[in-house]
């Protein structure tokens, strides 16, 4: 089996201990990548080399820049059987999950490619005789860029391409689980003309992965971190960022809640809860965990929504002939399976699925959840959605609200006035109406609030995060001083 390598400036390496890590096949078994491990000091390295590659990326006119994102997006494309083969191998993803990951991914190098000549400051009236005063956006330095697993090209492209048309240079920690995935991003980005030095990419074993991390975000040169991944984690990387005083983007763990008032259009709600609820075995940090329904019409929502779940079949992803694949190992079946049995057992309805074969589960749906069952709190990241049954629009955005996760959320109803109003109540950084929670376009500000992070990825808020702000002055004329 091939070996996967370090990508340090210009040069394909080893670890620098010659070390090496492997992640396994979740159906089969079978080792799917092997991979260096990298240490401290290839992190040091790797910084190193991104440190000297900025002078120049930095002053690349921004023309340049869209050309190359252009590019990369193409040779992405280009990879698309290679993605299919690596996700179904490394996390065991379906064929139609992969391409949709390479399609986004590439609108997404495409859109920050059109993002290089958008990068504006402004003139700001001064009240000093003479002075011209400016804000300016300008490249940060070093970032460090850190993906998760469960939508690896889309969140692997998207924590790597702003900030490089920004004219910043990127350190990526490539996931332990999906090695193999995340390197694909990057030899796409060097061969659509990112250089090598203003991308570097590291693998790392999972035991390692808490000094790998610390060394990053100490480097001197590192300006900014993002991270998209559990709120676990992420608030060690909130930690040490903060005591390193680097600004940090976090987009961490959710538990999204679907609205659906009294009025709501049934069919449309369950067919948009069926795909936010399931869609990649419910593996997104927008998945559809609760469905808060009006009393009024729940007995039939449920009963609609029991019959959906029910025709969604889950196999075996080589196989192509399921719309729902494995999960990513079969603990994460075993957790969820858990979680379901502790719902149960305190007097949930199991309308829906629950069946479990190694690391495949069946789509599952939880009806009369109370605060009392650990899956009404706890993220399950996995093919299971809850009913919560409320009276009355005040007590749904309650229990909507009763959470201590913030990513995205949707409202069902045919009053759309109505419907805005419950939304914008609603504590969370996406919220949509009629629509389900899973969406993702590139240009988009995306990001949530409480326990799901802070900050912007997508369009101009993200250019805010990965762009340094200055104040610069241009005096023209004599000016007067006290003494």
């Amino acid at each position: 089996m091939e070996q996967l390598g370090l990508s340090i400036g210009e040069a394909e390496t080893d670890a620098s201990d010659g070390r090496t890590f492997e992640r396994r096949n979740p159906m089969t078994g079978d080792v799917a990548t092997r991979a260096a491990a990298a240490s401290v000091e290839n992190a040091n390295a790797a910084c190193d080399a991104a440190a000297a590659a900025f002078p120049d990326w930095s002053k690349t006119a921004p023309g340049a820049r869209r050309k190359i994102l252009l590019a990369a997006a193409d040779a992405l494309q280009a990879k698309a059987d290679a993605f299919v083969e690596a996700m179904a191998s490394e996390i065991g993803a379906t064929a139609g999950w992969a391409q949709f990951n390479v399609m986004l991914a590439s609108d997404m190098l495409r859109e920050a490619a059109a993002m290089t000549t958008q990068i504006t400051g402004e003139i700001i009236p001064s009240n000093r005789p003479g002075s011209m005063a400016m804000a300016v956006r300008q490249p940060a330095g070093v970032v460090v860029s850190m993906a998760p697993w469960n939508a690896p090209v889309i969140l692997g492209v998207r924590a790597l391409a702003l900030p490089l048309a920004c004219g910043n240079t990127v350190v990526m920690k490539t996931s332990e689980i999906c090695p193999r995935t995340h390197r694909l991003i990057i030899d796409a980005l060097h061969e659509g003309g990112v250089p090598k030095g203003a991308l570097n990419a590291l693998s790392n074993a999972p035991e390692d992965a808490p000094e790998i991390v610390e060394a990053l975000i100490a480097h001197p040169a590192v300006r900014r971190v993002n991270f998209t991944g559990s709120t676990r984690v992420g608030r060690i990387i909130a930690e040490t960022a903060g005591r390193h005083l680097k600004p940090a983007l976090l987009e961490l763990g959710g538990k999204a809640p679907m609205v659906v008032l009294d009025d709501a259009d049934i069919d449309a709600a369950v067919a948009a809860a069926a795909f936010g609820s399931y869609m990649n075995q419910g593996q997104i940090c927008m998945s559809t965990e609760r469905i808060v329904v009006d009393e009024k019409i729940a007995d039939r929502f449920v009963e609609a929504f029991a019959a959906k779940a029910g025709s969604l079949k889950a196999g075996d992803p080589r196989e192509g002939n399921t719309p729902l694949g494995s999960l990513v190992d079969a603990s994460a079946a075993s957790r969820i399976k858990e979680l379901v049995d502790d719902a149960v057992g305190k007097g949930a309805v199991l309308s829906a699925g629950g069946g479990v074969d190694g690391s495949v589960m069946e789509a599952t749906l939880l009806d009369k959840v109370t605060p009392a069952m650990r899956i009404y709190g706890e993220e399950s990241f996995g093919p299971v959605v809850t009913v919560v049954r409320v009276s009355g629009d005040d007590e749904a955005v309650r229990v909507a609200n009763d959470t201590e996760y913030g990513l995205s959320a949707a409202v069902f109803g045919k009053d759309v006035n109505r419907a805005m109003g419950v939304a914008r109540r609603i504590e969370s950084g996406i919220c949509h109406v009629n629509g389900p929670t899973v969406h993702d376009e590139a240009q988009m500000p995306f990001g949530g609030v409480k326990d799901s992070g802070y900050g912007r990825f997508g369009g101009k808020a993200g250019i805010h995060e990965f762009t340094e702000l200055r104040w610069i002055t241009v005096q023209d004329g004599p000016m007067h001083y006290p003494f």
